[in-house]
Parts: C-alpha cells; sequence; structure tokens
C-alpha cells in the first residue's frame, strides 16, 4: 500500500538537560537542503509548540543527533548536530551540543553502530560540526546501555547512570583560535566583553555592566526584552569580529553574563542560545565559561573563587559553574601561561536515558 509519509528510524533520548531523536546518518538525506526540511517536519518546527512534530516548545527539546561510524583512524563514531528552531522554520547546523553528546554512546549503541562490550564502554567521538574530539564512558550490561544508577544533575528529576565525557581539541572550535578578535577584550556599545572560542564560541560580559545581577531566574531574564536587544546587538557585532559573519539568523556564537557566585560555586553564569535563556547550562557552554574565568585579561578575570593553585600547573581541579537550575562541575585541565591558556582538556558528569525507540514519519512530499 502506498503511503504518503515516510518513515525514519530513530531512537529517542534525554541527553543531560536536552532531548530528541537520534538517527542513523545513512537514513537521512545526504543534501542539507533537503535535509534540513524532512528535521523540520520531524520536530514540528515554526511552531511555537512544535504541535506537529516531536519537538517540545523549547530550544533544549527541539535538537537532533545523527550519527555514523566514522572512517576517522581512532574515533568510533562521527555525531552530526543539528538545532531546529522552535518557531522559525530553520535549522542551524553550525553549532555542536554537548548535552545531547551525552546520549551519543549509548545511542550508538541502539542502533547498532557500534558492538556491544558488557563492562564500562568507552567511545571516541567525533563532533562533525566542529571537529573536536570527545570520549564517553559509560556502562553496557547483557548488551545493552545501562540507564538506571544514582548519578544527579541539575535540571532533570531523579537520578540515572553517570556518563563520563572528556572532550579535546575544543580550542577554536569554529574560528580557528582561542581569542577570535586577537584582543582579552574588545568594546561593543560601550560594554567590554571577552570573544572566545572553546568548544564554542562565546561572547561574554560580566553581568553588572547589562544591568543585571548574574543571579536572576530564566523566566526573570526572558521577561527582560530590553535586556536581550542589548546583548543581541553586541552579539551581532562580535559575531563579525569574530570571522562569524552575518549571524542575524544564526545560533554562533552565543552570549553569557558572569558574576561573583552567590553560592558555594566559583561563579555564578547565566547561557543564552541565543533569544532564550538556557534553563540550565550548556556542557559546551560551560567549558567555555570555565575557560573565560580562568583566562588572564578577560571581563571574567578575578571573579570566580578558586581552588588554591589552580591552573598553575598542578593537577586538574573541578570549577563548579552556578546556573538557574542548580550547578554544574566542569573538570578543568589547564594551565595558565604568560601568553593566555593551556587548555588540555575538560570533563563533564552527565546522564542520559532512553525514552522511545520507532520510527518517526515525514510527509513523503518532502522527501520523495
Amino acid at each position: 500500500m502506498m503511503s504518503d509519509q515516510r518513515a525514519i528510524p530513530f531512537v529517542m533520548m534525554r541527553g543531560g538537560t536536552s532531548r530528541g531523536p537520534y538517527m542513523r546518518r545513512s537514513d537521512l538525506p545526504e543534501d542539507e537542503d533537503t535535509l534540513a526540511r524532512v528535521l523540520i517536519a520531524m520536530m514540528g518546527g515554526g511552531h511555537p509548540q512544535n504541535i506537529d512534530g516531536l519537538g517540545g516548545g523549547t530550544p533544549v527539546t527541539t535538537k537532533t543527533a545523527m550519527l555514523s561510524r566514522s572512517a576517522e583512524p581512532g574515533v568510533d563514531i562521527d555525531y552530526f548536530f543539528a538545532q531546529v528552531a522552535v518557531d522559525r522554520r530553520a535549522v542551524d547546523f553550525a553549532p555542536t551540543c554537548g548535552n545531547i553528546l551525552s546520549g551519543v554512546g549509548p545511542a550508538a549503541v541502539e542502533l547498532g553502530l557500534v558492538p556491544a562490550t558488557d563492562g564500562m564502554m568507552q567511545l571516541r567521538i567525533r563532533l562533525v560540526n566542529t571537529g573536536a574530539l570527545a570520549d564517553a564512558r559509560f556502562e553496557v550490561r547483557d548488551g545493552a546501555p545501562v540507564y538506571g544508577g544514582t548519578q544527579r544533575i541539575d535540571g532533570v528529576p531523579g537520578s540515572a547512570a553517570p556518563v563520563a565525557l572528556r572532550f579535546r581539541d575544543t580550542i577554536g572550535s569554529r574560528t580557528g583560535s582561542l581569542l577570535p578578535t586577537g584582543n582579552a577584550r574588545d568594546s561593543i556599545g560601550g560594554i567590554e566583553v571577552t570573544c572566545i572560542d572553546v568548544a564554542m564560541p562565546m561572547v561574554i560580559a560580566r553581568a553588572e555592566d547589562l544591568g543585571v545581577t548574574g543571579y536572576e531566574s530564566r523566566d526573570e531574564l526572558d521577561g527582560d526584552t530590553g535586556f536581550f536587544a542589548r546583548i543581541e546587538a553586541i552579539r551581532r557585532e562580535a559575531g563579525a569580529l569574530m570571522g562569524l559573519g552575518d549571524v542575524a539568523d544564526k545560533v554562533v556564537p552565543k552570549f553569557g553574563i558572569v558574576a561573583p557566585p552567590a553560592g558555594d560555586g566559583a561563579a555564578a553564569a547565566r547561557y543564552f542560545m541565543p533569544w532564550k535563556t538556557h534553563p540550565t547550562m550548556a556542557v559546551t557552554g560551560s567549558q567555555c565559561l570555565a575557560s573565560c574565568l580562568m583566562l588572564p585579561g578577560s571581563v571574567a578575570e578575578g571573579i570566580a573563587a578558586l581552588p588554591e593553585g589552580a591552573g598553575r600547573g598542578g593537577e586538574p581541579f573541578v570549577m563548579r559553574l552556578e546556573h538557574p537550575g542548580g550547578t554544574i562541575d566542569v573538570e578543568m585541565d589547564c594551565q595558565v601561561t604568560n601568553a593566555g591558556l593551556d587548555l588540555r582538556s575538560a570533563g563533564i558528569m552527565r546522564t542520559a536515558r532512553l525514552l522511545a525507540r520507532g520510527e518517526v514519519m515525514v510527509p513523503a512530499s518532502i522527501w520523495p
């Protein structure tokens, strides 16, 4: 029987504090224009509730992951990320997502892309969007990923099995350099910012310089239209200075603000996606913000409350960032040098859970 819909195999995963469908790249169109139309239909992009698709009406629930066996020596899985817009029919293939990365290892097993090995399984993953590498370590039992456990992360109810992520080669993820403008500080519209590229290109400012405290809730910030107008104007100019061109319709660079800690963290931080406040903290954003806090001469210099000797050539240390939903810990292996910052790696503990598996349907007219 002929159908006017086309079926695409998928597994629905929560990865960290985000969720979305994970699919084999080979089950999707090769050209990006058709792929974008398929992903928009799949997620219901262009409607504030994503009522005609799998999306959940927020940027953290309209994310997609496309996986394949890697042809690169020493790499197990290629992970291609796409961010589908909520209320616009648009897809951004430029950024990557560290929270969705949390589910890549288990999803690769679920999709049959790698053989399951009981015990603690480690995969090296290439983040196709940026070229960075990450190691994911998770448990497999009786041929299937383990999802139940005692690891808790702020922004997700309950607990689950841990997924340990360690990121490498993240400096200059899109721009090729730690400081794409060549400066630790730039002044844009009278506001001092640091334009920095670690895992995710970002524009970072001190909260107080933008007329906020940095301790506001997501709803408080999202309700401040004047604040978003200010940071968007800065972000667009910074994008051009960073060599990213016209970023008016792009989610990169992201914007972040920092303030002294309100609790037991190293600093308070808020991350923007970029037109909404992240409910917690992006994994990639946490690495970039932590690096900015360590960078001599940045707008964040002197803000962080750090362990004695942190970044002075000793052992890796944990930097705890306070966000709207709680905290996130970033294990930093770095050294502050006369030339700036030598970041060797950054580690994050996340969780993931399989939510559903099956076929997602898209109109056959979109992908004949």
